[in-house]
């Protein structure tokens, strides 16, 4: 069974990863913390987050770099291509595997014996 409909169409659109800010992280690392032993999960269920997220800010935040809380994918530090660069890339990447299949059936022909003869005179069987 696929999870797509008959039309081909996936009906439900790819949700959105959460994206947090480093002020966000910092303030629920020091939130977590200060929390009574008791109370550490209200505050992961109330915020949607696992220990984890917490281990890993606290981490983060104890090596002194702010700057590595940041969400690197989404960080203005990196720039986005643009549409038309993103689909240069994208054709690049389509014409290197054609011309990998291409290749590789060229060469499966010749093994056949149906391969097309490369010069002019072997078409004519001299």
């Amino acid at each position: 069974m696929t999870s797509t409909n008959a039309s081909g169409i996936d009906p439900a659109p790819r949700p959105k990863r959460r994206t947090f800010s480093p002020e966000y992280k910092l303030r629920i690392v020091a939130e977590y913390d200060a929390a009574p032993k008791n109370e550490k999960g209200a505050v992961l269920r109330r915020e949607r987050l696992y220990h984890s997220h917490v281990k890993e800010w606290r981490a983060a935040r104890d090596a002194g770099a702010l700057e590595k809380l940041a969400d690197k994918r989404t960080s203005p530090a990196r720039p986005k291509k643009s549409a038309a660069e993103a689909e240069n890339g994208k054709l690049r990447r389509q014409v290197e595997r054609l011309e990998k299949e291409l290749a590789r059936n060229k060469a499966a022909l010749e093994v056949m014996g149906k391969g097309v003869p490369r010069t002019r005179e072997a078409a004519m069987g001299s």
